[in-house]
């Protein structure tokens, strides 16, 4: 089998990437900021026109338009904020879907993305090393069947924010719950109880390479990597069932069509095999 090449659009620090680079797979990443510590090919780009114009070289292709428009925090204190960000999921769907390659467009609670599926942390067991879980729930819109998913698994620990403003004073490292987002930097005390820190959250995401404000924008790898392997179960699974018209003579291929039209709706009669 050939190497497989995923593009990786609006890539950031690489969360995302690095899933996909788990299962072999070839990386190249895009965004309009520089990404110092991506680790993978990177284009300082426009991911639209990168798509439009590199996009048939690729065979799978993931995309986390900016979110900020989409964000519970944008829709509720700084509603009035909303039209200072960039709403890029449409116009990426639209780019997605007349190139034919196969997608996931990722993005949070509240995105509008069509029948998506959500992942969280705890579904991967993803924690600190002190057991405190990740509960990061994200949302992928595909246009290929992902299957069932594993449920979350919250525990009764109470949830703490790693951001720039208070915490309740009950919400303590261990054995509460820990969010990645906004801004933060080091582990501090307050009220005497111990905060969370970076490297706290590098753990629980599973990135060792990311500064704390990266971490507030990335994907935990196991989620695109869980993406990756069931997409290439799917690839599979049609791939075995696929009909064999090219390879057979005009009689056989007579009869093998009518079976195929049964399996795969997009299979016409008398025009090729599309699974192949």
């Amino acid at each position: 089998m050939s190497q497989i090449n995923v593009l990786d659009l609006y890539c950031s620090a690489g969360g995302a990437g690095y899933g996909f680079s788990l299962l072999g797979f070839h990386v190249v990443g895009v965004d309009i900021r520089p990404q110092p510590r991506y680790p993978f090919e990177f284009h300082q780009a426009d991911a639209l026109e990168f798509l439009a114009a590199h996009g048939h070289e690729f065979d799978y292709i993931h995309a986390s338009p900016p979110c900020q428009a989409h964000s519970a925090m944008t829709k509720g204190r700084w509603q009035d904020r909303v039209n200072n960000h960039p709403q890029l999921i449409g116009p990426t769907r639209e780019l997605l879907l007349k190139l034919g390659k196969p997608f996931d467009i990722e993005n949070v609670p509240g995105a509008p993305l069509i029948n998506p599926i959500m992942l969280c942390g705890t579904m991967f067991n993803l924690a600190t090393k002190h057991g405190s879980q990740l509960r990061r729930h994200r949302y992928f819109e595909t246009n290929w069947q992902v299957g069932l998913v594993p449920p979350c698994n919250h525990n009764k620990g109470s949830a703490i924010g790693v951001y720039g403003g208070g915490q309740h004073p009950n919400r303590r490292k261990i054995p509460s719950t820990i969010g990645v987002y906004g801004h933060a930097g080091g582990s501090s005390n307050r009220d005497n109880l111990l905060q969370f820190g970076t490297q706290d959250r590098r753990d629980a995401m599973g990135i060792q390479w990311m500064s704390g404000n990266e971490l507030s924008q990335a994907i935990p790898p196991a989620y695109t990597k869980f993406l990756g392997e069931r997409w290439l179960a799917n690839t599979a699974l049609l791939s075995n069932t696929a009909c064999s018209r090219q390879e057979t003579g005009a009689a056989e291929s007579e009869s093998l069509s009518t079976q195929a039209v049964g399996r795969h709706p997009f299979c016409q009669k008398g025009s090729p095999c599309l699974m192949f």
